[in-house]
């Protein structure tokens, strides 16, 4: 699964090197941009094209129906059941290409999650990192440790909370770079990278998890920790970010669906593909 998500990651490294010095912005449109063309790709090559252009028709002509007719209740009430199977029928022919889409969509989302969920720690930001312990570990026993670094400082001793088989620490950023942050607990070394004063559009992994396939699959940024290792998680809670819109603060998610759904509307006549 490291191997799928290495190389699946170089591809947007690659896409989004271009724009990672300037605003969040301008990567968020360009991948907007593709995203809209591919589901549009998938749209035209995996649907009944013929048969949504005919059930269109229809519903357009039931429409007229009903304007035309209104006064005759029969009449009206017999064009809206029509309509309503035209519409289930459309929606038949929607399914396909949206299984289609389902699973890449989801992966793609997972990395651009990546990408825009999280802001970079400045020099000066304090955040918490969070180490959780497989199931049979105790975070009361032991000494848990976090080497010292040049690139941030740990300002308080570990809290542990036994329920949660969690481990606690606040740090405080220093220097930028991307320096690794190393755990040690039962003395087994985990590496876990921070990001401190970044790039405007720079790529933050807030979670390092163990080898598990579902796990790997929803945090690709780092490699999974080694199998030997105590520990099921190492998380730094990193301040989310969101897209400024004159003002209002969106959610990246909706802004990419907005964006994705506009730019395959404004395509589809160019490219002749029914929706």
């Amino acid at each position: 699964m490291w191997i799928f998500n290495f190389l699946f990651s170089k591809l947007f490294d690659f896409l989004f090197f271009p724009f990672r010095g300037l605003s969040p912005w301008y990567g968020m449109v360009f991948i907007s941009f593709l995203t809209g063309l591919f589901m549009l790709f998938v749209f035209r090559y995996t649907s009944n094209q013929q048969g949504i252009r005919k059930v269109k028709n229809r519903i357009k002509a039931h429409l007229l129906e009903l304007r035309l007719f209104k006064d005759s209740f029969a009449t009206s009430f017999k064009a809206q059941g029509s309509i309503l199977r035209c519409n289930l029928r459309y929606m038949s022919y929607s399914a396909r290409p949206m299984l289609v889409m389902i699973i890449p969509l989801v992966l793609i989302i997972i990395q651009l999650n990546l990408w825009f969920n999280y802001q970079p720690l400045s020099p000066g930001d304090k955040a918490i990192l969070k180490v959780t312990l497989k199931e049979g570990f105790d975070p009361l026993e032991g000494s848990p440790s976090v080497e010292p670094s040049s690139g941030f400082e740990i300002e308080t001793p570990a809290l542990r909370i036994e329920e949660e088989r969690e481990i606690d620490w606040r740090l405080r950023a220093k220097e930028k770079g991307i320096p690794d942050l190393i755990v040690v607990v039962d003395g087994e070394k985990c590496q876990k990278r921070i990001a401190i004063a970044q790039k405007p559009l720079s790529k933050i992994s807030a979670v390092k998890v163990q080898k598990n396939f579902l796990a790997q699959v929803l945090n690709p940024g780092e490699p999974p920790l080694p199998s030997n290792s105590p520990l099921e998680s190492i998380q730094i809670l990193y301040p989310t970010r969101s897209m400024n819109f004159f003002g209002w603060n969106i959610h990246w998610l909706i802004v990419y669906f907005v964006l994705a759904i506009i730019f395959g509307f404004a395509f589809k006549g160019l490219l002749k593909v029914e929706i």
